[in-house]
């Protein structure tokens, strides 16, 4: 399996060589990626719809996806407000309102292409075999494109490094999150590899999903989508409760989000000196997404 794996990391690495300086492309790259994703989550819908006994298969997803969110999220929880203790962080209320319900429709909606594929796939008389490698060739597309987008999200070495609240977040995550992991698998009585590999999603829903789905099959897939998003919605619901008191649990709660997508809610009620910690344990958890979670499903 291991050459495979780094068969399908190297269009990452490669992209991630690329420097652009053209705003007009990188944002092209950007809309390229979003559109891509929709293409893989809606062809995990129809791989689902391939599945023998469907409905044990779903069940089976919603078991995983639940018990990895809640021993991940406990773990993070646990050690991450102690972070808070040793490491205090001013924080600067504002009174702006941020549309939740705008947010968390972005999120749910990729749940409707993933269900589309899915009714698509039982309701058509179509074959599925050619679904596998199709998703196969699109990811090789996509990882080419998140590495690029990694290289140019205008973050430094030294800014990285110098950010000690920000690597110290990523650090704890990281370490947690596997912990949690190995315990999930523990108790599903699954290999520990396949736990470590679930638990390094770190909220990135789509990338997560896809990589799980080509490494394991649809089932890994479904159970690692669904887990990543079910973080992302809950993390917009907690940020703003938890920032002003533990600023550092509320963006490492975010995971790889916290680069982007829930940025908006930490700047918003954290003020902009959460904005740098955030960006940097969100770059660092990005990062490593696809790097640990096909090195774990490789062992």
């Amino acid at each position: 399996m291991l050459p495979g794996m780094l068969y399908i990391f190297l269009p990452l690495v490669v992209g991630y060589l690329i420097p652009i300086k053209s705003a007009s492309l990188l944002d092209t790259i950007n809309r390229s990626t979003s559109r891509l994703v929709f293409v893989i989550l809606g062809l995990m819908g129809l791989s689902l719809a391939g599945l023998d006994n469907l409905s044990s298969n779903l069940n089976q997803i919603l078991l995983l996806s639940v018990t990895f969110f809640f021993c991940i999220g406990v773990a993070n929880l646990l050690a991450l407000p102690i972070l808070d203790f040793i490491l205090k962080t001013k924080t600067e209320q504002h009174k702006q309102t941020i549309p939740l319900s705008q947010m968390v429709m972005e999120s749910v909606k990729l749940v409707f292409v993933v269900g589309g594929g899915l009714i698509l796939g039982l309701l058509l008389p179509i074959p599925l075999d050619w679904v596998d490698p199709a998703s196969e060739g699109i990811l090789l597309i996509l990882l080419f494109l998140i590495g690029i987008q990694l290289r140019n999200s205008g973050m430094t070495l030294k800014q990285i490094i110098l950010n000690k609240k920000g690597l110290s977040v990523a650090l704890v995550v990281i370490v947690t999150s596997l912990l949690g992991g190995l315990l999930a698998a523990w108790l599903l009585e699954l290999p520990y590899n396949h736990g470590l590999a679930m638990a390094s999603g770190f909220g990135w829903y789509s990338l997560a999903g896809i990589l799980m789905g080509d490494a394991l099959g649809p089932v890994y897939g479904g159970a690692s989508f669904l887990l990543e998003l079910t973080r992302e919605l809950v993390a917009i619901i907690l940020i703003p409760i938890f920032i002003g008191r533990y600023p550092l649990t509320a963006i490492g709660y975010g995971g790889a989000t916290s680069m982007d997508f829930t940025l908006p809610i930490i700047q918003t009620t954290g003020g902009v000196k959460c904005v740098p910690i955030a960006i940097v344990s969100g770059f660092i958890l990005s990062l490593l997404v696809p790097i640990l979670m096909l090195f774990f499903v490789s062992l």
